[in-house]
């Protein structure tokens, strides 16, 4: 007999962060959710704020999560059971894994299932798993599974569930889309905002940049020598433009990763994995394979093609600005389309600095600041080290030295 534990969505994927929600315990136990959230900026995580673990274990019935992004293998470890122990199994279903390995897992019995839409539909209609007795559905990031077009998977998912369910939605943005498939399938719900409008992105500096055609590459090479970020995020609109501008920053000496549709999950896991642990500073990507990527560390975005609409704008850049942390999101802009950045930035409710991109001598500037803002300058010598400085000294003047390392450090950028 299969039991129930009813949790929520963010929490299972990786790098949710907290954040208060601004409605009383009480009443979110007693009604259905739409939380509305800058989902890239502030995951939403109610880990609790639900139910208590305790008190469901025991119960009967299945709850089914849904992921509208990839789940990443290097996050679920083994395929299909991820995780057991006295209170909770999870069980993970995507394509690419076994679906006959799923399916016995499925009969093992879990209590969640997370699932993308199309593979959970494979599943249901294999008999693999009955929705009958479930007690809740997750959709996490159900505006970017809309526009994916998973609209009729969800659809049929969802009326195969009991009308007795309880539903809740994660989303970034609540579109007419998602307004209407809330209506349709949740009774009372309760719409949950993580933060004000006006605060949206308060964290990240928009700066846009107007250039002619032929020096947009240039101006994006610029843009990443200014920052120096260590980590930046760039974003294609098509994967032969993500493959170009790959061969492009590798031929700068830039260290660099792609992510584009054409990858495995193993090469997307092991270029991601370069990002965090800083073998590669550069990610190239497109949208849809840029979706559910969690770094830390990214400090910078730039939009090397224009987003198409202000959702996706919002998408890209709450990427950085994370936890606290201060990031840029620089567009560049061909001259001929700012008319349509403009209007872009303005939908989305943001603020951007025009100014034209950094030259030769502000990216040299920089550099020499971040020099002399070095701590190194000033960390004592290490006793292998006195010997040969003492050398250095005694043969050139200090001219030299600070010449020479300004050299080395200017080499190969």
């Amino acid at each position: 007999m299969i039991r129930l534990f009813v949790f929520i969505g963010v929490l299972l994927l990786p790098g949710a962060v907290q954040a208060e929600i601004p409605v009383p315990v009480r009443t979110i136990r007693a009604k259905e959710i739409i939380a509305a959230s800058d989902i890239a900026s502030k995951p939403v995580d109610v880990t609790g704020a639900l139910t208590n673990p305790e008190q469901i274990v025991g119960q009967e019935a299945r709850v089914v999560l849904y992921a509208g992004r990839p789940i990443r293998a290097g996050d679920i470890g083994p395929p299909a059971i991820i995780s057991r122990n006295d209170l909770v199994t999870l069980i993970y279903l995507k394509g690419g894994l076994q679906i006959i390995t799923e399916g016995r897992a499925l009969g093992r019995g879990a209590h969640i299932v997370v699932s993308t839409p199309g593979r959970l539909r494979d599943h249901i209609m294999r008999g693999s798993i009955n929705l009958e007795s479930i007690r809740g559905v997750v959709l996490d990031e159900a505006d970017e599974m809309l526009d994916l077009g998973f609209r009729e998977d969800l659809e049929f998912i969802l009326s195969e569930a009991p009308e007795t369910r309880r539903t809740l939605m994660f989303s970034a943005t609540v579109p007419a889309s998602i307004a209407k498939l809330a209506k349709s399938y949740q009774k009372d719900a309760v719409r949950v905002t993580t933060k004000a409008e006006n605060s949206q992105h308060s964290d990240i500096e928009y700066r846009a940049m107007a250039v002619a055609p032929r020096d947009a590459e240039n101006s994006l090479i610029n843009v990443l020598r200014y920052y120096e970020a260590k980590n930046a995020l760039v974003f294609c609109n098509t994967r032969a433009t993500v493959n170009h501008m790959m061969a492009r920053l590798n031929n700068r000496g830039f260290s660099v990763v792609a992510l584009s549709g054409e990858l495995s999950q193993n090469e997307r896991t092991h270029a991601l994995q370069a990002m965090r642990d800083g073998r590669a500073r550069v990610c190239i990507a497109t949208d849809v394979a840029a979706r559910g990527i969690d770094l830390p560390n990214l400090e910078l975005v730039i939009h090397a093609d224009l987003p198409s609409n202000p959702d996706t704008l919002l998408h890209r850049s709450g990427r950085t600005g994370r936890a606290g942390r201060k990031g840029v999101s620089a567009l560049i802009v061909d001259n001929k389309s700012r008319k349509k950045a403009e209007r872009i930035l303005r939908f989305a409710k943001l603020n951007a600095e025009w100014a034209a991109p950094p030259s030769v001598e502000e990216v040299n500037q920089r550099d020499e600041e971040r020099i002399l803002a070095d701590p190194i300058l000033t960390e004592p010598l290490g006793d292998d080290e006195s010997a040969f400085v003492a050398r250095l000294v005694e043969n050139h003047t200090p001219e030299q030295l600070a010449a020479a390392f300004l050299r080395l450090n200017r080499k190969g950028r």
